[in-house]
Order: C-alpha cells, then structure tokens, then sequence
C-alpha cells in the first residue's frame, strides 16, 4: 500500500467538532449531529465529506485516552452567510501522505499500523504538526466492506 504524495493549499472547512479520544470515541455523535446541517452550508466546493483531527500531541506519546478534536465537515469557497450553529476552520496547506483504506471503518487500525509502524518509519517523511484527515467521497459506503475512503498523513521531508 504505498501512497501518492500531494502538495494542498489552504482549505477552507465549515462543520461541527469535539473533544473525543480513542478510547472514549464520539466519532457517531459528531456524524449524527453534522449530516442533518450539511444542506444548510453555503458556497460548498463539491460533495466529499471530511473527517479531521486535530492532535495536539505526537504519534509516539499515542494512548486511546489521549483526547483530540475531530471535525466532521464540508470544504467552502467562503466562510460568508453561514448557519451560526456551524463552526469555521482553516486546513493549512502542505504536504500529504494518501492512502486508500478500503472495507469497513472497524478495520481501519490495520491500515493506520501500517502507516505509522511500517510505511512511515521507512520513508524519508515524517510526521507534520497538521491536520490529519479522511476524505469521504462517492466511494465511501458507510461500514460496508466495499467502502473506500482517502487517509490524508500530513508530512514533511525528516
């Protein structure tokens, strides 16, 4: 599974988000909360949902009860006339590491171990203090062993 390398520029995110951990995962609250409000966003770029965390810690300081932000979102060409329930952020630009996780999001941690315990450690990258996200797209399927979904790594050159 080796990944494509691409270079973004700043985007900008309108959506909800959350304290939420590993252990203590409110990843299906923030869903359910977002999707019924995502008709309501103006200027939207597209259709693909992000998932985002913001880790204001280091990969190997890594425990399940470490506590994150997680965003659920939709990218907008302005954060202009939008819903005050809806919460702006900005994704910095740089540089990704992409995946394609593919089945279902319960095995996902295969996919994450081979990126930080195999892929990572042997590329000439490491870890940038970014977002992380999920791009879900038209072959997302929810919890569905044929999903497909892009893991964005954000790296730079170690």
């Amino acid at each position: 599974m080796e990944p494509r390398i691409e270079r973004i520029n700043e985007r900008k995110l309108i959506g909800n988000c959350l304290l939420t951990s590993f252990a203590n995962d409110k990843t299906y609250e923030l869903w359910s909360g977002f999707m019924p409000k995502r008709h309501q966003i103006n200027h939207q770029v597209g259709t693909v949902l992000y998932s985002l965390q913001e880790y204001d810690f280091s990969f190997d300081q890594f425990s399940p009860q470490r506590e994150f932000v997680k965003w659920a979102a939709v990218e907008v060409s302005s954060f202009d006339n939008q819903p005050e329930h809806l919460k702006a952020y900005t994704l910095k630009e740089g540089l990704y590491a992409v995946f394609i996780h593919r089945g279902e999001a319960s095995k996902a941690a295969a996919t994450f171990n081979y990126i930080f315990a195999t892929w990572l450690p042997s590329s000439v990258y490491e870890v940038d203090n970014r977002a992380h996200f999920e791009l879900l797209g038209e072959k997302y399927k929810n919890n569905h062993p044929d999903s497909e979904e892009e893991v964005w790594i954000p790296i730079r050159l170690k």
